[in-house]
């Protein structure tokens, strides 16, 4: 017959120490969601300092997210995105003027309610990322616009008071348009490019001798068409005398 050992006065305070150093130490929850860009229709999807995402629709419905925890949108540049570190404290919440240090932020502050599950509207939701440019770049949540053609690439994460809750996957990179794309690069100039400078050129030239010889031939009609009295021609005036030039006879005479 086995004697019961009686449970230990240590072992409870123990083990929700042991549960609470594991909770601290657990990394946030992966949602298997990842940021896509909006529709190739929609006007200004991408331009040299903003790109438009789409609105991740009923992502954050799990127990572990309240409605009042904060999501954020990470923005990272492309070879960024293994140093990031998700803050402890929202005071610790990297804003736009530690991008070039760090290589990521944290903008677009929102919470689910934003983000509600179901069917969407018809209404257009898309999150525009760098399309604020009143605000400070110091300014924590801060949608500040980007700094260069990227790449960048982006994720949600979810905070409590506690730390991170939760997390998306992250996107894929995107760039942004280049001004100097829209210029003609510099260098030798194809063979069709040349083709097609030299017919220009001939057409052109063609033209011009048209339009002289048009005009050439009208100013000679015109001339020809016209009489033009030289120096050493006559020209006759017939006399005309007025009536007060001749004096009445005078009386008397012979």
């Amino acid at each position: 017959m086995g004697l019961g050992r009686e449970p230990s006065p240590l072992r409870a305070p123990l083990l929700l120490l042991l549960l609470t150093c594991v909770q601290l130490g657990m990394s946030p929850e992966r949602i298997s969601y990842v940021p896509q860009l909006s529709g190739t229709t929609l006007a200004g999807r991408l331009t040299q300092s903003t790109f438009t995402l789409e609105q991740p629709w009923g992502q954050f419905s799990h127990l572990n997210i309240s409605d009042v925890d904060t999501i954020w949108l990470v923005v990272a540049h492309g070879d960024a995105t293994w140093n990031f570190t998700a803050p402890k404290r929202v005071e610790d919440t990297p804003v736009p003027a530690d991008f070039p240090r760090r290589g990521y932020y944290l903008t677009l502050r929102a919470n689910r309610a934003l983000y509600p599950g179901g069917e969407p509207s018809n209404q257009l939701r898309v999150l525009r990322v760098g399309n604020d440019t009143s605000c400070s770049p110091m300014t924590r949540g801060c949608n500040h616009p980007l700094p260069g053609p990227g790449p960048y690439r982006v994720k949600f994460l979810v905070m409590s008071d506690r730390g991170p809750v939760a997390e998306t996957e992250w996107s894929r990179e995107t760039r942004l348009q280049q001004a100097e794309a829209l210029q003609a690069a510099p260098g030798p100039q194809t063979a069709g490019t040349v083709v097609i400078i030299a017919v220009l050129s001939v057409l052109l030239a063609i033209l011009l001798t048209a339009l002289l010889t048009l005009l050439i031939y009208t100013c000679y009609n015109t001339c020809r068409s016209t009489a033009i009295s030289g120096p050493g021609e006559l020209v006759c005036v017939r006399r005309y005398n007025t009536h007060h030039m001749f004096s009445p006879p005078a009386e008397g005479g012979s």
